[in-house]
């Protein structure tokens, strides 16, 4: 980890100091738990060759006309991934995250473009959380034929042919109409997401932002790229507004607004080096 010990106190002072503590993260968070890194189409083919020998893209495939076209490739696609999610044990960053929130007076609260639900696996409340792009622990209709959504049924197990990529055997109905259900995730040219259960989320964080006092709040950014900036943006944008530094860890984008505490590294390394920082 390239990080001068002067940034890591720094670092280390303002989460110290913090009364709240608002941790945003990308996708780059869960490479450290063993999630695969789709970063560029090399890396998602690496993750799933079956899609690399059908010239399919992350984008390609993360699109809501397969469950109209195709429902066992979207659900062979969004089903491993539940099942990924599932079966792998959130890294030890979270943990720390979770120790420090728990520590505050005002607790913490997390803003993720992520879908895995490892947050709230890790012990973080449902009710301090934004899931920006949705969550594949929940789901919604496809047509939609009403405006809800659903946690996934706990008992529910998706049988992927991993030579194909294909979902066999039942896929989730909607709990209203019977019809094929979708994961409640936005996706690429997507006119159908349900977004309600993410708009009240955050209407719960903005309340709790309100109710905390000025420059007394810490934000930490884990693993947001610059691709798809929703998550870099929130964080610049809070801090800023709470008038705090930003603390942005990212192992290859770093860099950020003037002021910005910049940890060039992975998530779970530089957490730890931050907690064990005097």
């Amino acid at each position: 980890m390239a990080v001068g010990p002067e940034v890591l106190q720094q670092a280390r002072r303002a989460i110290t100091a913090a009364e709240a503590i608002i941790v945003t993260a990308g996708a780059g968070m869960g490479v450290d738990s063993g999630l695969p890194d789709f970063r560029g189409n090399e890396g998602f083919w690496r993750a799933y060759p079956p899609f690399a020998n059908l010239g399919l893209s992350f984008v390609e495939l993360a699109n809501p006309r397969w469950f109209a076209t195709d429902p066992a490739r979207a659900w062979g696609f969004y089903g491993h991934r539940y099942e990924l999610y599932r079966a792998t044990t959130p890294h030890e960053g979270f943990q720390i995250l979770w120790r420090w929130a728990q520590a505050k007076p005002g607790g913490g609260f997390v803003f993720t473009s992520n879908v895995d639900g490892h947050f709230q696996k890790a012990g973080f409340a449902e009710d301090r959380m934004v899931e920006c792009h949705g969550s594949l622990q929940h789901l919604q209709c496809v047509q939609p034929c009403c405006a809800a959504s659903w946690p996934m049924p706990p008992d529910f197990a998706f049988d992927i042919d991993e030579t194909t990529m294909r979902a066999r055997g039942e896929l989730p109905r909607c709990s209203k109409c019977g019809r094929l259900a979708r994961p409640n995730v936005l996706m690429f040219d997507d006119d159908t997401w349900d977004a309600g259960r993410t708009s009240a989320q955050q209407v719960r964080f903005n309340l709790w932002l309100r109710r905390q006092a000025r420059g007394k709040v810490t934000v930490i950014e884990l693993g947001a790229g610059t691709q798809v900036p929703t998550v870099r943006g929130m964080s610049a944008a809070v801090a800023a507004g709470a008038g705090v530094p930003l603390i942005r860890i990212n192992l290859r984008e770093a860099q950020g607004p003037s002021g910005t505490l910049s940890l060039a590294g992975g998530a779970l390394e530089t957490l730890r080096a931050l907690d064990a920082a005097e």
